[in-house]
C-alpha cells in the first residue's frame, strides 16, 4: 500500500473513532445515561430515512459503517489538499479549527439537507457542541497528523 493510503486509513480510523465516541458520549450524558444507538440510527437515516429508527441492530451497524465512510472521505480530502491548505494557513491548530468548521458546514449545509434525515430545527447550543466535537476530534488531529507526515517533504 502506498504511504498516502496508509496515512489516510490510520488517520481516518482515529478521527472517525474519536468523533463517534464523542458524539455517543454527548448523547449518553444529555439523555441521562441512555445507550447511544439513536446516534448511529440517525446517521443511517441519511440513507434509510425514518426506517432507520425501526430497523433493529442492522441500522446502527449501517450507521456506523456510513459514519466511517464519511470520516475516511473527509480524511482523504484533507490529506489530498494539505499542501495547498498549509500554504494559506501555516499554524497547525488554526488549520485544524478551520477544517473542523469546514466539515461541520459541509455536513450541515450540504450532506444532511440532501439526505433522508428527518428535518431538525436549528439549535445553537447543539450546533456549537457539534462544531467543538468536529474541531477537537477531527480537524485538529488531522492537521497534527498530516503536519507530522509531510514535515520536510515537498508537496
Amino acid at each position: 500500500m502506498n504511504p498516502f493510503t496508509v496515512n489516510v486509513l490510520k488517520a481516518g480510523l482515529l478521527v472517525g473513532t474519536a468523533d463517534i465516541a464523542a458524539a455517543s458520549l454527548h448523547y449518553t450524558l444529555r439523555t441521562g445515561g441512555k445507550p447511544p444507538w439513536p446516534v448511529l440510527q440517525f446517521i443511517a437515516s441519511g440513507i434509510f430515512g425514518p426506517e432507520a429508527f425501526r430497523g433493529g441492530i442492522a441500522m446502527p451497524m449501517a450507521g456506523l459503517l456510513l459514519h466511517y465512510c464519511i470520516a475516511f472521505a473527509f480524511t482523504a480530502f484533507f490529506y489530498w489538499r494539505f499542501g495547498t491548505l498549509r500554504r494559506y494557513l501555516r499554524n497547525t491548530i488554526w488549520l485544524g479549527v478551520g477544517y473542523g468548521l469546514f466539515v461541520w458546514a459541509v455536513m450541515n449545509l450540504v450532506v444532511v439537507p440532501l439526505s433522508n434525515v428527518p428535518p431538525q430545527p436549528f439549535a445553537l447550543g447543539n450546533a456549537l457542541i457539534n462544531v467543538a466535537i468536529l474541531v477537537l476530534c477531527m480537524g485538529i488531529p488531522l492537521a497534527v497528523m498530516a503536519n507530522g507526515t509531510f514535515v520536510g517533504k515537498r508537496r
